[in-house]
């Protein structure tokens, strides 16, 4: 990311922090990604050359500058999801000066349904941040889209794992994956999905 990017990015993250601070009500806060969270998944999109890239859970598109970025680099695009359309308003308000708004489609839907309506191996890279709750529910089609070594990045699996129970059990059953959770930010489960299912142990 080159330095006028990291200053938006800075500045935007800065902005959010002094929203959050101030409401009362979690579902109110833009409660984005750690900087360096952020950071990795950037890098993780250059390393894999990701190109077709889905992000649940967009917010005010912190997160979504970061993975814009990367898909430039690598000639890609993210289709960016959320429910709650002001927020996706507020995005594209926040891509535009950073030069983006044309690597990302943004989309007020369900992540449900998006995950749904996507084709068997759709997504070379998913980024994994919305409704807690939800997740279990998501993965039979989360693994079902997500293309052979292609990677999906699950947020806040540290700091929130007592709400991801059931979603955690279920991942980890997935025979088709190689998963780690990487100890930064609020904890990021990586999975990659192998070319091919690994036997049952």
């Amino acid at each position: 990311m080159n330095e006028e990017r990291r200053r938006l990015a800075a500045d935007l993250y800065a902005v959010s922090r002094e929203h959050d601070r101030a409401q009362g009500d979690r579902l109110a806060r833009f409660r984005n990604v750690e900087p360096d969270t952020a950071a990795l998944l950037g890098v993780l999109i250059r390393a894999t050359a990701a190109r077709r890239i889905l992000e649940l859970g967009t917010s005010n598109g912190y997160s979504t500058l970061w993975l814009a970025d990367a898909a430039e680099a690598t000639g890609g695009r993210v289709v960016s999801i959320d429910l709650d359309a002001a927020r996706t308003e507020l995005a594209r308000v926040n891509l535009r000066p950073a030069g983006l708004i044309e690597r990302v489609e943004l989309r007020s839907e369900d992540a449900a349904l998006t995950l749904a309506r996507s084709g068997d191996a759709a997504w070379d890279f998913v980024f994994l941040d919305a409704e807690r709750s939800a997740y279990a529910a998501y993965v039979q089609d989360l693994v079902r889209s997500l293309a052979p070594s292609g990677l999906l990045a699950v947020d806040n699996v540290r700091s929130h794992a007592h709400e991801l129970t059931e979603f955690t059990a279920l991942i980890e059953s997935e025979a088709s994956l190689t998963q780690s959770v990487v100890p930064v930010g609020a904890g990021l489960r990586l999975a990659v999905r192998g070319t091919e299912p690994r036997p049952a142990a």
